[in-house]
């Protein structure tokens, strides 16, 4: 039996978006830039799945701006900040996803920018004393970047507070929400943010395509030269049949939000009763187990000691079940978890992190519940 619960690395294709994207590449060929007939049905195609995503998050399609996904957009986003915006102080997290801490601990290291990591409480939430503190006595215009659901402990960010503490404060305000977005509504209408990020293989879409929503006050220059694509933002021939994949799984989520949440929810408080149920002394990392502050797709169990707790990962791929010793995009690495050691977890209990999707079952959980249970008997 196969069984994939790492699905916060990456989801399976929905095989309406995959239907969609085959019909793209074989009938919608021409080049978006070209002024023929078949550049501009490629370009009406893009501009429509715009539309779509912009319709999604009840903003201005001209705010939205595709990308070769969350990681390019995270870049351009803090970049664009500093180079375009005049910010010269970042406050973050020491927990975010590195395509963020790794940026701006890069602009830092290049004196360009000030840094600052707001403190966490002992669950890895942001304390927004902290960063109250530190917005009010910081003089330089600052970019505050926290992530709206960790995408290793599921945490999530009290954002429309930290978004209210950044407009008292006039501070930018970024959140990546690679792991939450088409799994919660946004309304940017009420939701005061200036940059949202997106990646499409987090919900069922295809890899190598994303976006960067930027708010239509902000106005940036080009953070790749080329060609005047994407509003003149980034140049080069654009991803055709990647975004409309996007858009695609976009509607698909968007058209059952609910019922995948009532599903994905089930799925994981189900995992939760039957991993205590079964397992002596199971602890979770972060809030990863309270169903209202995390995400409702991750949860990341913390096990017992183990002197064969280096081999877990590799008795469970044996037994064909798919899933993550923390962040995905750390895989192969040496060095542990950067988000276990920010929330001082006990580096001798060995951590896996279990994803959901919609097309989980508990059928596949009783499975891997069951052999992660006799891999510790």
């Amino acid at each position: 039996m196969r069984v994939y619960l790492d699905n916060a690395a990456t989801t399976p294709i929905d095989e309406d978006v995959l239907n969609v994207m085959t019909e793209t590449m074989r009938e919608f060929y021409g080049n978006p830039s070209s002024t023929h007939l078949m550049g501009r049905k490629s370009k009406s195609l893009i501009e429509r799945s715009r539309k779509s995503v912009a319709k999604h998050l009840n903003c201005l399609p001209s705010e939205i701006i595709f990308t070769s996904g969350g990681t390019e957009a995270d870049n351009m986003a803090i970049n664009c900040s500093v180079k375009h915006l005049g910010v010269t102080h970042i406050i973050t997290s020491e927990i975010e996803h590195h395509a963020v801490g790794h940026t701006a601990q890069h602009v830092a290291d290049g004196k360009q920018v000030k840094l600052s990591y707001v403190k966490l409480d002992d669950k890895g939430h942001v304390d927004l004393a902290h960063l109250e503190e530190l917005l009010s006595t910081v003089k330089e215009k600052t970019l505050v970047s926290l992530m709206y659901a960790n995408n290793e402990i599921g945490n999530l960010l009290p954002a429309k507070e930290v978004s209210i503490l950044c407009r008292k404060h006039n501070a930018y305000f970024h959140s990546d929400t690679v792991q939450s977005m088409a799994h919660y509504a946004y309304d940017m209408k009420t939701f005061d943010v200036d940059f949202l990020t997106c990646a499409a293989h987090k919900f069922h879409g295809p890899k190598g395509s994303g976006f960067l929503y930027v708010k239509n006050t902000i106005k940036l220059t080009p953070m790749i030269f080329g060609g005047a694509q994407e509003r003149n933002l980034r140049g080069g021939t654009e991803n055709l049949h990647g975004i409309i994949g996007l858009a695609k799984a976009m509607d698909v989520a968007y058209d059952d939000l609910e019922g995948h949440k009532t599903h994905i929810e089930g799925i994981k408080a189900y995992m939760i009763k039957e991993l205590k149920a079964n397992i002596n002394d199971v602890r979770f990392n972060g809030d990863s187990d309270n169903l209202e502050r995390s995400l409702y797709t991750v949860l990341n169990v913390c096990l017992p000691e183990s002197k064969n707790s280096s081999m877990l990962l590799f008795h469970l791929d044996i037994l064909g079940i798919c899933c993550s010793g923390g962040s995905a995009c750390s895989s192969g690495a040496n060095k542990g978890s950067h988000v276990l050691a920010g929330i001082g977890s006990d580096p001798k209990r060995p951590a896996v992190r279990f994803s959901f999707s919609k097309y989980t079952t508990k059928e596949e959980i009783d499975y891997a519940v069951k052999h992660l249970a006799d891999l510790y008997k």
